[in-house]
């Protein structure tokens, strides 16, 4: 948790000042036993109204200023916590942006979500009680000990003893407890794992009838999760019980040893009442310290888990892009040079030893079966992932050597996903060009054939997306994507299999639109249907992740199985 002290920077007038109130509250708690044992001893004792007044009065004022004191450092344990939550969630989100598929793909997205949200959490209580707390509890333990010796020595002896055997139950609970919050981490991962597979594909469960089976796999995670931490409850409940035992074996001690030494005039029974409170005193603090070290336990552990994340480097580093690179003496605008890729974990390449050249303003066809590398081989383009050999040049230059930013700003990428986020259409075409003009919207509509039922609904261009877009038919959502690319015009567009929902005639109408409208972009279009590709000026046949022949659609009918099989199996049904 201590690595994460940089975020403290900001905080750091907060961080000291709390526990130095804590403090004085502290000090001021040990003095109320003494306060007590004087009203006993002198105000009870000779009958004195007026001076157990005055004593009650301090010992009011005592309380007063305690809580003050109290109140002020929970204000400034607040305001420290909840900003170095804020700003290690910041720093943590910004960082998971900067990861590359790779790295999100090894991750997972629900591992993430818990450590951004649960993990926090976890940190700003741990700093809260930290500061309340850190200072607070060792201080009465030890001012209490301290404070009971003054009184008698020999009465202290009773504290000397009680002390550490209810440090031992402490240490013995905690040594049997903390390893146990790191599990209940890693089930809570796994819940929020299926609780995302569920909410996100309730369709395909609710078709399949798959409710039963879910609610009982959900069902098992959650009696997991709920056993490991009734397993922690369980060893942490002895606590309680046991420190009270010996602390309540510890105040018949005192009080029938402190009896004795009052009847000998060597105790008053005011100071007998304080070695009482400091016991109680003392036994409270250590419960009190256990508590903060569980906290402190579980905040550990989930700093531990935040750094993970932001201890991982990108497979994908940013540079500089530099005008004075040397460039290849060609024309072409994307070329593929003996290009291999594969997977993180992987011993078999998804792609082997690519070559291919696009030139500008050409429309390339990408087609083959499942698994044959489409969607991987255009993800290399904008850098999604790095090659594992050879090189990818975007106008002579390797895409390594160009800025991140540069980069994509020259690409337009509609995924096989069509994702929408929640907002209204223009906010989301938006996304493609921040200041997008409404006339620049209505371009890239009229284009991706969205125009006709974007100006049909009532709020038109303001009209709303929910969540995922889900108020949306799937070949509207499609079209919106495609017109979200469109709108920044840029240099490339993929189009990965982004007309899939589209029916044949819309299909044809897309494709026809783009060519027209389109003529200064490099259109590359990744489909399983031959008829959206065979105009295409150029046509990449894969198979197993390798090039199993270039051209056009006439070209690789008579000279690649591959393809004829593809079209002649689509053209017969």
């Amino acid at each position: 948790m201590l690595k994460l002290i940089y975020f403290m920077k900001d905080y750091k007038k907060e961080a000291l000042l709390g526990p130095i109130f804590k403090l004085i509250e502290a000090i001021l708690e040990l003095l109320i036993p003494i306060v007590m044992a004087k009203i006993i001893d002198i105000g009870v004792a000779n009958k004195d109204v007026n001076y157990v007044y005055k004593m009650g009065g301090i010992l009011i004022l005592l309380g007063a200023v305690g809580l003050a004191f109290a109140i002020t450092c929970q204000y400034y344990a607040s305001i420290a916590s909840q900003g170095v939550g804020t700003s290690i969630r910041s720093q943590l989100y910004k960082h998971i942006n900067t990861l590359s598929y790779t790295e999100i793909d090894e991750i997972g997205t629900s591992t993430l979500i818990t450590r951004l949200i649960n993990d926090i959490d976890q940190i700003q209580t741990g700093i809260a009680m930290l500061i309340r707390l850190g200072t607070r509890s060792p201080f009465i333990l030890i001012g209490s000990i301290i404070m009971a010796i003054s009184i008698d020595l020999k009465l202290s002896i009773i504290f000397l003893i009680t002390a550490p055997l209810i440090a031992l139950v402490i240490y013995i609970v905690m040594s049997k407890s903390l390893p146990l919050y790191k599990v209940i981490q890693g089930k809570l991962d796994n819940l929020s794992l299926i609780t995302r597979e569920n909410l996100e594909g309730s369709r395909v469960i609710k078709a399949f009838s798959k409710e039963d089976s879910e609610k009982e796999r959900f069902k098992e995670a959650t009696i997991e999760l709920a056993n490991t931490s009734i397993n922690v409850g369980k060893i942490s409940a002895l606590l309680n019980p046991i420190t009270y035992m010996i602390m309540n074996i510890a105040i018949i001690a005192i009080l029938w040893y402190g009896g004795i030494r009052v009847n000998i005039g060597s105790l008053t029974q005011g100071e007998v009442i304080a070695f009482t409170n400091y016991i109680t005193q003392i036994l409270l603090s250590l419960i009190v310290f256990s508590q903060l070290i569980v906290t402190l336990t579980k905040g550990a552990t989930s700093a531990n888990r935040v750094l993970e994340i932001l201890n991982i480097k990108s497979s994908i580093t940013d540079n500089e892009f530099k005008d004075n690179i040397e460039k290849e003496n060609n024309n072409s605008l994307i070329e593929f040079k003996n290009v291999s890729f594969s997977y993180k974990g992987s011993n078999e390449y998804s792609l082997k030893d690519i070559n291919l050249t696009i030139n500008k303003n050409e429309t390339i066809g990408i087609i083959g079966g499942t698994g044959s590398g489409k969607t991987t081989l255009i993800s290399l383009i904008p850098r999604f992932y790095d090659t594992t050999t050879g090189q990818v040049l975007i106008k002579g230059i390797d895409t390594k050597n160009y800025k991140l930013k540069e980069l994509r700003s020259l690409i337009g990428i509609v995924p096989q996903k069509a994702v929408l986020f929640k907002g209204s259409i223009l906010d989301n075409l938006k996304w493609g060009k921040e200041y997008a003009t409404l006339d620049e919207a209505k371009e890239a509509l009229e284009i991706s054939q969205s125009y006709s039922f974007v100006e049909s609904l009532q709020e038109k261009y303001n009209a709303p997306v929910l969540q995922g877009g889900k108020n949306f038919s799937g070949g509207q959502k499609q079209r919106l994507t495609i017109a979200r690319a469109l709108i920044s015009k840029p240099e490339i567009l993929i189009l990965d299999d982004s007309s899939s929902a589209l029916d044949f005639a819309t299909d044809a109408t897309l494709r026809k639109s783009l060519k027209e409208k389109t003529k200064d972009m490099t259109v590359l279009i990744v489909s399983q249907r031959a008829s959206s590709i065979k105009n295409a000026d150029k046509i990449v046949v894969l198979d197993n992740g390798e090039i199993a022949g270039i051209g056009t659609h006439d070209y690789l009918l008579e000279n690649c199985a591959v393809y004829n099989e593809i079209y002649s199996s689509q053209l017969n049904n």
